[in-house]
């Protein structure tokens, strides 16, 4: 018996057919790419960034030619940090391709040439570096760059939630990775980021190091249509069938968001048998069971931020697209402590991204938490 594939995939890469549209985007990113242009990518969180990144790095005219390097900084707040998380990524991706490119790169890191371990068996040194090893960050960074200019193919490299850089308490690590960035001659670079506000801020404001240093590529919400003839289509190969009554549902309650559409559309596949149909109260029950699985994560979440916070954060949820937050009519109607007390603790709602700031408009940034704060009655 053949066994039927779940074509809605919610982690690692997702083979190119079931990948789901972005065919304009990923033909830009291709194109950006081979033209040796460096670009900043933004979305809101769980939007398909790094899908759509794997996605064209698996295509021929990419993957054959360049070296390709992801970073995920996202755990990052230290710039030694950011340092250990791109050696290892250079030293997994690039030197582990052959036993040149890797006593290559030990030869390179002078800086941490004590700390590399050794693979007897296979002759081979080994990236045991600590944190701890990194005594001088900003030299161990120009060693890295160096390697990259030594190897053998162009190198594009993905920094992954790249805004994290603007948390590190050190000063002018933005000016200092635009000065090594910009000189470099064989690799290129794909700033990621989901704090779409702040990664504007970083490229496009002339005051910031990386101003107009990078071609900008948005990821929206996939078109419903699009995503509905996708899931529609899906459904009927392995002889299943959904509604576009349920499809519009799942889409409208998360907001387009393209994880957790995924998430929704595998449990519902993998929950309707051959022959039958997939309906709106299907669905429903699905969503409700998702949020069951969340609610303790969802409670811990709310548990780290302070009373005053939850006040606002609640009220933003009721407004659903809030403004005037600090005028004392908002604070009266939802009987906020203070003006003063409201921008405070917007502030750290914002550096939480519990909520997000569009113009002068805050609204809840997942749109499960608003699912789960609607359940809630909050």
């Amino acid at each position: 018996m053949v066994k039927i594939v779940n074509p809605f995939i919610v982690s690692g890469k997702i083979p190119p057919e079931y990948f789901c549209d972005r065919v304009e985007e990923a033909a830009q990113l291709e194109k950006a790419l081979n033209n040796q242009m460096n670009v900043v990518l933004t979305s809101s969180r769980r939007m398909g960034k790094t899908s759509l990144v794997d996605f064209v790095f698996d295509v021929p005219s990419i993957k054959e030619e360049y070296v390709t390097i992801t970073v995920d900084i996202l755990h990052t707040g230290t710039f030694r940090e950011f340092i250990l998380a791109l050696g290892t990524a250079v030293f997994d991706s690039v030197a582990s391709r052959s036993e040149k490119l890797r006593k290559m790169f030990v030869t390179f890191l002078k800086s941490l040439s004590a700390s590399f371990g050794y693979d007897t068996l296979q002759n081979m040194p080994t990236f045991d570096v600590k944190l701890g090893d990194i005594q001088r960050p900003e030299y161990t960074l120009n060693e890295i760059f160096d390697y990259l200019e030594a190897v053998d193919r162009r190198c594009l490299v993905v920094i992954d939630e790249f805004q994290q850089i603007t948390r590190y308490p050190e000063k002018n690590v933005e000016a200092l990775l635009r000065t090594y960035i910009q000189k470099m001659s064989n690799a290129n670079f794909v700033f990621s980021g989901s704090r779409r506000r702040l990664m504007e801020e970083m490229f496009f404001s002339s005051k910031r190091p990386f101003y107009q240093s990078a071609k900008s590529l948005r990821l929206d919400p996939i078109k419903v249509s699009v995503y509905q003839e996708f899931a529609i289509h899906h459904f009927q190969q392995a002889e299943k069938n959904i509604t576009a009554e349920a499809f519009q549902y799942v889409y409208d309650t998360f907001w387009g968001v393209t994880f957790y559409i995924q998430r929704i559309m595998k449990d519902a596949f993998a929950e309707t048998l051959m022959g039958d149909t997939c309906d709106l109260e299907a669905v429903k029950e699905l969503i409700q069971d998702y949020l069951d699985e969340n609610d303790s994560r969802l409670r811990e979440q709310l548990a780290f931020i302070t009373e005053s916070q939850k006040e606002l954060l609640y009220a933003i949820h009721a407004e659903k697209q809030a403004q005037g937050i600090t005028a004392m009519a908002f604070n009266k109607k939802y009987r906020l402590r203070s003006p003063s007390s409201t921008q405070s603790a917007a502030l750290k709602l914002l550096e939480y991204e519990l909520i997000t700031r569009a113009e002068n408009t805050y609204s809840i940034s997942d749109p499960l938490l608003s699912l789960w704060l609607d359940r809630r009655k909050v």
